[in-house]
């Protein structure tokens, strides 16, 4: 019975690593989608600033459209009131004519004086006139010029107003945008978590029952004294008929992925914390676990899995599960993962 109860103890399942590993997972996916949202953000911010641009380009062009239009009412009413004052002095020079006349016509005497005097106020009378046209002529130029500014002015509003029409269609766009990533994304994770239900059920199902291969959260772990023997990191015959079931497996549900899943099989090596002794094939636990992990992933290959399928990294003794240095502690350390993920 004490043994039994031992057993039992023994193929307890440790549930914290794959926590820990189903929380990696959500932390990577919420890492995605915040670099989709900069990036996203990113674009919005450079399509902001461009249309920042042009709307303050626009806007300098309307001020300097409207002081131009003041100067030119400035001097339009310079003009006029300059007419207004020609046109008094004429009034007054037809006046000082008019008198003039009727002395001319009232005596003899004074008829040369007279006429010398309407002959002067007639040249000037004459002169007045075309100073009197000429800032009519003005006048008419400067009214045209108003309206072509007028015009301008009306132009230049038309496209700011476009413009910031088109800035809304484009930051509803790119939320949008967002919105169908985000969507795609969580869509994407579930499918392929569902897959990878599926490939563990069926390792459970054609793999041996054994205390040293077992899930763990989103892991199927190989403890390694099932494929490598002590130091080493060639397969063992009973870790080549493991791994040849893995393959199978893999390569059956290799067909119903869809091609759209960007799918990998990550093999992690992993060993103890007993440092290597400096006589041996590997210097250190960090060599050791990444020949362990390429070792698989080069039998697999051979099996037929496709090697862009595959990914293997070592860890050496840094990612411990199980604390401690009990001999209990560090065989449950020294393992092969296997996770189906997203490259």
């Amino acid at each position: 019975m004490p043994l039994a109860r031992n057993r039992r103890h023994q193929r307890a399942v440790d549930y914290w690593p794959g926590f820990v590993d189903a929380l990696s997972t959500l932390l990577i996916a919420i890492m995605f989608i915040l670099t989709v949202f900069v990036v996203g953000q990113f674009i919005l911010s450079r399509e902001i600033s461009g249309r920042d641009e042009v709307l303050t380009r626009l806007n300098g062009q309307i001020n300097e459209l409207t002081q131009l239009l003041a100067l030119e009412k400035g001097s339009n009413q310079d003009l006029q009131d300059s007419v207004a004052n020609l046109q008094a002095s004429l009034a007054s020079a037809e006046g000082e004519r008019t008198r003039l006349q009727a002395l001319l016509s009232a005596g003899a005497g004074g008829q040369d004086a007279a006429k010398q005097q309407i002959g002067t106020l007639t040249q000037q009378l004459d002169e007045q006139k075309q100073v009197s046209d000429r800032a009519l002529s003005q006048v008419e130029l400067l009214n045209q010029q108003i309206a072509a500014l007028r015009s301008q002015i009306a132009a230049v509003e038309a496209a700011l107003q476009a413009s910031e029409e088109k800035d809304q269609t484009s930051q509803t766009k790119i939320a949008d945008l967002g919105r169908r990533l985000n969507v795609a994304l969580a869509a994407r994770v579930q499918e392929l978590n569902r897959y990878r239900s599926d490939f563990f059920g069926r390792l459970r199902e054609i793999l041996s029952d054994r205390d040293n291969i077992r899930v763990v959260g989103d892991r199927f772990v190989f403890q390694s004294e099932v494929l490598f023997p002590s130091g080493g990191a060639d397969l063992n015959p009973d870790g080549q008929t493991e791994m040849a079931k893995l393959a199978a497996a893999l390569l059956d549900l290799a067909k119903e992925i869809p091609p759209e899943i960007n799918w990998v099989l990550r093999v992690d090596g992993h060993t103890d914390n007993v440092a290597l002794s400096g006589s041996g094939r590997y210097r250190d636990n960090w060599e050791l676990s990444s020949a362990r992990a390429i070792s698989v992933v080069k039998f697999l290959i051979a099996q037929g899995v496709p090697a862009d399928r595959l990914v293997a990294a070592g860890f050496g003794e840094f990612q411990p599960i199980a604390p401690g240095d009990t001999p209990e502690a560090r065989a449950t350390n020294r393992r092969i993962e296997l996770k189906l993920t997203e490259k």
